[in-house]
């Protein structure tokens, strides 16, 4: 390729500055693509043809005209190189000599800006071809003009000269895939690739090749359009001829792909550069002290346009960020995958919120931000569109209008300052837009938005007017505990998957608490991530009137996630099993959930701290009713039977701790609730059984 760098000849001029090279590189593209689809509108999809009238204006406007003058005059003289080699056999050395020629007259221009200029030159021949061919039937003067140049020869020869239309429009369309490629590189913007970076050299060293077959191919193409046109019959196409175009073409592909993906490798370079320079700026803002919410909240959701970000599910409109405005924001972040039970508790809370405007709790709103894989990794389907609009249409709050608004930079910053990972957060921003709580999700299940403004001063408020009761524990999931309190009734739950336990258990309960002359209601809450076997275990304890049970599986689950969620809270503050009690019962119960058994906690009255067994154990001793009925006349049924489990406590039997992935990582030492002794710490993943 050194006879490309061929030095100007005496008196030839730069017609144009640098500048003016990038200057007028858009409007010839614009006007090379404006004769492209009118010269084939049948490539063009139906509906499709832009409107395109305004180019030249636009190009007059933008002061470009004077330098197409100016290349005017470059044209004549590129076109008589590429008409004096185009007249040759396509693959002969002619082809390449002109080529140099041409190189050779443009020696002073840039790689891009040499594409241009000659594609453009050709662009006049080209769409003075069509425009005539397409004005034959409707314009004399055009027919005239056919004539004249013995086009109407083109029309005749038709179907003989078809393997050479189709070979050379292929042609043409690689040429200028590979011109557009060349010139996107010009538009690379220089703070983010500089010109050492490995992809941008890489690309820089295959240019003047990929110009160099641009011409190459301009000189093929001319040679088309010379052959069609005339008397010049001896170069009607043959099967070498049509092979070579195709060769040609197959050529100019390759050295699009390759150039192509190097863009590729340029612009995921650069875009990379950007998030972090915007990641960094997020990051900055959120550290700032701000008058109201409404700046980070704007760099947190990307504003494309001006468009309004959000969707309001209660007048299904777009509205701006400006709702939020001096409210404590509540940002639901999921991914598509959020369980529709968390919802249906959220949402349960939420409207439990808005029917006291006047309270101060109230004061909030609620904001679902979707994280959902990088479009440009995974494709947006149809299947994600719906799944998205589903979700968002069960929401009774304000939603980001489309998943796309999310910057990479902004979800860079929420997995990685916020630490989102699939499990849903609840992060809190103040009406100063300062972001309070990363996670108030274990706030609003234990306490609901009684826990307002979820701050941890709030939580730590809270914990220390908490003890451990059944209100507590369960008064959330079953409002008629107040009712059995209220009437001094001893209240028991329980849970487990073995029916067979579950009807042997509440059976002798209730015999025994008849024998007792006590009163005492029963609640079912099976077992965490509740499926089949809890749903048929429902349906058999209601047709034999066992006990309570929660028809809405969503209760079921609220109630394990609500344990896990006190765990969280209490270890966020760093307390120790041994040196909070409740924290110690969370434990058990949680315990109990991870073992196969049955299991059961008792109490009477809400100051009455609750007795707990695991299920084979309480009904051994409900069993053995008789041996200590009379010390329950005495003392009191709990007190009797506390101490009946107690005298007749068996040696251990070391149980496991399931966690479902709420309390993150956050336990490092946990004791087994038997032998006190340090359990294993395995990272543990369960499918359902059912």
């Amino acid at each position: 390729m050194a006879a490309m760098r061929t030095r100007p000849t005496q008196g030839d001029r730069h017609m144009f500055s640098s500048e003016e090279d990038n200057g007028m590189m858009k409007p010839l593209l614009q006007i090379i693509k404006d004769i492209t689809h009118r010269a084939n509108p049948d490539t063009i999809p139906n509906g499709t043809q832009p409107e395109r009238d305004d180019i030249v204006e636009s190009v007059i406007d933008n002061g470009i005209s004077e330098m197409l003058e100016a290349m005017a005059l470059r044209s004549m003289v590129i076109n008589i190189y590429i008409y004096r080699g185009s007249c040759k056999v396509i693959g002969s050395g002619d082809a390449h000599s002109t080529t140099i020629g041409i190189f050779h007259t443009l020696s002073h221009y840039e790689w891009d800006v040499k594409a241009i200029i000659v594609v453009s030159s050709f662009m006049e021949n080209y769409g003075e071809f069509w425009l005539v061919v397409q004005s034959l039937v409707s314009n004399p003067l055009a027919k005239s003009r056919a004539h004249l140049k013995q086009m109407h020869d083109v029309l005749e020869r038709g179907e003989a000269l078809k393997p050479r239309f189709e070979a050379g429009t292929n042609l043409f369309k690689a040429m200028l895939d590979l011109t557009h490629c060349v010139v996107r590189f010009k538009d690379l913007p220089k703070q983010y690739i500089s010109p050492d970076t490995p992809e941008l050299v890489t690309a820089t060293t295959l240019i003047p090749s990929a110009v160099y077959w641009i011409i190459r191919s301009i000189v093929a193409c001319t040679s088309i359009l010379i052959n069609l046109i005339g008397t010049v019959h001896e170069h009607i196409t043959t099967t070498t001829e049509a092979w070579e175009l195709w060769s040609l073409a197959h050529k100019i592909i390759s050295i699009h792909d390759h150039l192509k993906h190097q863009l590729d490798l340029c612009n995921h370079h650069i875009n990379e550069r950007k998030q972090i320079e915007e990641y960094l700026m997020i990051v900055r803002v959120m550290e700032t002290p701000h008058l109201d919410n409404t700046k980070p909240l704007k760099h947190l959701i990307y504003l494309k346009d001006d468009q309004l970000p959000l969707y309001d599910f209660i007048t299904k409109n777009r509205v701006s960020i400006d709702v939020l405005k001096e409210k404590t924001v509540l940002l639901l972040i999921s991914d598509l995958g959020v369980r529709t039970d968390e919802l249906s508790i959220l949402d349960q809370m939420y409207q439990e919120a808005k029917l006291h405007q006047d309270r101060a709790k109230s004061q909030y709103e609620v904001v679902w931000v979707p994280v959902v894989p990088n479009h440009r990794a995974t494709p947006w389907t149809q299947e994600n569109q719906s799944k998205f609009e589903t979700l968002r249409n069960m929401m009774p709050w304000y939603s980001v209008f489309h998943p796309s608004l999310l910057d990479p930079a902004a979800i860079k910053y929420i997995k990685e300052v916020w630490h989102f990972n699939h499990k849903p957060l609840l992060v809190v921003m103040d009406p100063q837009g300062r972001t309070v709580n990363t996670n108030a999700l274990h706030m609003m299940w234990i306490w609901g938005s009684v826990a307002f403004p979820f701050t941890s001063m709030r939580e730590e408020a809270l914990w220390r007017k908490e003890t451990w009761t059944i209100e507590l524990l369960a008064d959330s999931i079953e409002p008629d505990i107040h009712s059995w309190i209220s009437e001094g009734k001893y209240i028991c739950l329980y849970g487990g998957e073995d029916l067979e336990w579950i009807q042997r258990f509440t059976t002798t309960a209730q015999a025994v608490t008849r024998k007792a002359g006590i009163q005492l209601e029963m609640l079912y809450v099976g077992k965490s991530n509740p499926g089949e076997k809890v749903r048929k275990n429902n349906d058999v304890i209601r047709a034999n009137h066992l006990s309570h049970v929660l028809l809405d599986l969503s209760l079921v689950w609220f109630f394990w996630v609500r344990l896990e969620s006190m765990l969280y809270s209490k270890l966020q503050h760093e307390k120790s099993f041994d040196e909070d009690p409740i924290l110690n019962e969370i434990k058990v119960m949680l315990t109990y959930d991870g073992s196969e058994q049955g299991w059961a906690v008792i109490c009477r009255g809400s100051n009455d701290w609750m007795r707990r067994c695991d299920g084979i154990t309480l009904l051994t001793s409900l069993t053995e009713y008789s041996e200590w009925e009379d010390v329950a006349q005495n003392q009191g049924f709990l007190p009797a039977l506390n101490d009946y489990l107690e005298a007749r406590s068996t040696p251990y039997h070391c149980n496991r701790l399931i966690l479902h992935g709420t309390t993150g990582n956050v336990l490092d030492r946990v004791v087994c609730v038997e032998c006190g002794r340090s359990m294993e710490k395995l990272l543990l993943f369960r499918c359902c059984t059912d």
